[in-house]
């Protein structure tokens, strides 16, 4: 241990800031400005939170004239109401398996809610019913597509809420952040199950059992996300069979009503085809989805900057470890972190 810190310490000796130094700054300057809720008139307030929602300094590809027209509406609705402008970010809920942080939220995550939170703070800062950023996640289907045993779904929902609690006491008090899994949208995972099972064989039927053909993209985020069983070993085509239970899965989640509405504004890390999302990444340099990748500082000039690798950049990079102790943030993926030479 006394010569792995030697090692490091010579390495950060041409770095400035400790990079426990630097997380701990960023969380401290989460909500550094003085709130301002004047404004002249709601037209102008209702502008300028678009103008903050869409800015470019966050978001990573171009919006469609469709997508701000429903961010103008929703923006509207909400201001109307003077209730907080609502933004749904979709995402699975998991760390993948191949990760050696899995099961748990690791620094991808925080990097990525520090990334959020500044996203939106200027919001805050001039509308004071503020901005409820609502996580909207799959769950029940993950062991179903993923074979993810249910207790690691459940282990990632518990530390990202543990997360989301430790980052809440640095962000602006306007600001919520929640996590609802779809399965809580249903009386009981039998339910869900079965409604599953009817989508599918209705699909099936519409498509006279054909399966869906796929692109190479397609074929290696099923490979990527899959922990393949024996079954699927002897069948040549389970990636399409996986591939259809996904597409029943997101008719069932398109019907449940809850982020396809107007007053709600979707955001993800890349352009999905539904065009519906604002595709802001996951860091001001990283668009590699969080539940899918670890997190790792890269040193810059006299400071550092919060990346996003996947397990191929991760197995080609050349990192260091560092121990961390960052107060009241627990959790065994938070006691180290990765730092590229």
């Amino acid at each position: 241990m006394i010569v792995y810190n030697k090692i490091i310490s010579k390495f950060l000796n041409n770095y400035s800031m400790e990079p426990q130094t630097f997380i701990e700054e960023r969380l401290n300057n989460l909500n550094s400005s003085e709130h301002t809720f004047e404004q002249e008139n709601a037209t102008n307030l209702e502008a300028e939170i678009l103008r903050l929602l869409l800015f470019k300094k966050f978001r990573k590809y171009s919006a469609s004239e469709e997508l701000i027209n429903h961010c103008k509406k929703a923006i509207s609705i909400q201001v109307s109401d003077n209730k907080p402008i609502n933004i749904t970010f979709l995402h699975g809920a998991y760390k993948l398996w191949r990760l050696e942080e899995s099961p748990c939220v690791d620094w991808a995550e925080f990097f990525s809610l520090l990334y959020y939170t500044d996203w939106v703070k200027g919001i805050c800062k001039i509308y004071k019913p503020g901005v409820w950023f609502d996580f909207f996640v799959d769950d029940l289907i993950v062991p179903k597509l993923d074979n993810i045993p249910m207790n690691d779904v459940e282990k990632y929902i518990e530390s990202y809420n543990q997360l989301i609690n430790f980052i809440k006491f640095y962000q602006p008090k306007n600001l919520k952040m929640t996590i609802t899994p779809v399965g809580s949208k249903f009386k009981s995972a039998e339910e869900f199950e079965d409604i599953l099972k009817q989508k599918l064989n209705e699909l099936n039927r519409k498509s006279n059992n054909q399966l869906p053909k796929l692109t190479d993209s397609q074929r290696a985020m099923i490979e990527l996300n899959v922990k393949l069983n024996q079954t699927q070993k002897k069948d040549p085509t389970w990636q399409e069979k996986i591939w259809q239970l996904h597409n029943a899965y997101l008719e069932i989640k398109k019907s449940l009503g809850y982020h396809f509405r107007p007053e709600k504004i979707l955001a993800f890390t890349q352009p999905l085809p539904s065009g519906s999302t604002i595709s802001v990444g996951t860091t001001k340099s990283s668009i590699m989805k969080f539940w899918i990748g670890a997190g790792v500082l890269k040193p810059r000039d006299t400071s550092y900057q919060e990346v996003i690798f996947s397990p191929s950049q991760l197995k080609s990079a050349d990192f260091q470890w560092l121990d961390m102790k960052i107060k009241g943030l627990n959790g065994e993926n938070f006691e180290k972190i990765r730092i590229l030479k």
